[in-house]
């Protein structure tokens, strides 16, 4: 009789997963999709035949007009700024630990106990939606999958694939609850 009883309460382990089961399939390090490449190429690529204009007229004694310097700087400024958002996104992970969450992007690190996660706030945009996760010294925003569409076509995905699960994760292990909804967003607290 025992020996079938424990037979029953192994089945019954397998077929329903316990609680810390699924809280460690949510663990783990989530890294958010990356764009195409081809906005920086592009800065660059014009940026560097702004300055060969540049050159040739310097070269042939003209003056150089004002909007070649307008140019060149816009696109270096743009050729600059593409270039270190793609750099962060390819630095950027989320990674949930049983006692904490940890958020780095290469220029900022953060690592927020469960316990300290003051509230959250999920507010709607046009490329998926973006997360903002507050905490008593720190804090930190995600965005949520999204695609990018140009005339209809999909021309590239942005965000974390798994944000609905990380989001689950930060809901649940933090305890704060859903405070109001509006049409800017989900505001959740403590």
């Amino acid at each position: 009789m025992e020996e079938n009883g424990s037979f029953e309460g192994e089945i019954a382990r397998e077929s329903e997963p316990e609680e810390s089961e699924m809280r460690s399939a949510l663990e783990g390090k989530y890294l958010p999709e990356i764009l195409s490449r081809r906005g920086e190429f592009t800065a660059w690529v014009l940026l560097l035949v702004v300055l060969v204009g540049w050159i040739i007229l310097i070269v042939s004694g003209r003056s150089v007009p004002f909007a070649v310097y307008i140019l060149a700087g816009f696109f270096l400024l743009a050729g600059l700024s593409i270039s270190l958002g793609n750099w962060m996104d390819r630095r950027t992970f989320i990674e949930i630990k049983p006692e904490e969450i940890v958020f780095t992007n290469g220029l900022r690190f953060c690592q927020i106990n469960w316990n300290d996660i003051l509230s959250v706030e999920i507010h709607p945009s046009q490329w998926g939606k973006k997360v903002h996760v507050r905490a008593r010294n720190s804090h930190f925003a995600f965005r949520m999958l999204g695609e990018v569409k140009v005339g209809g076509e999909i021309k590239g995905r942005m965000g974390f694939v798994d944000g609905d699960k990380i989001l689950g994760a930060i809901i649940e292990r933090s305890k704060i609850r859903l405070e109001k909804t509006t049409e800017m967003g989900d505001y959740y607290k403590v």
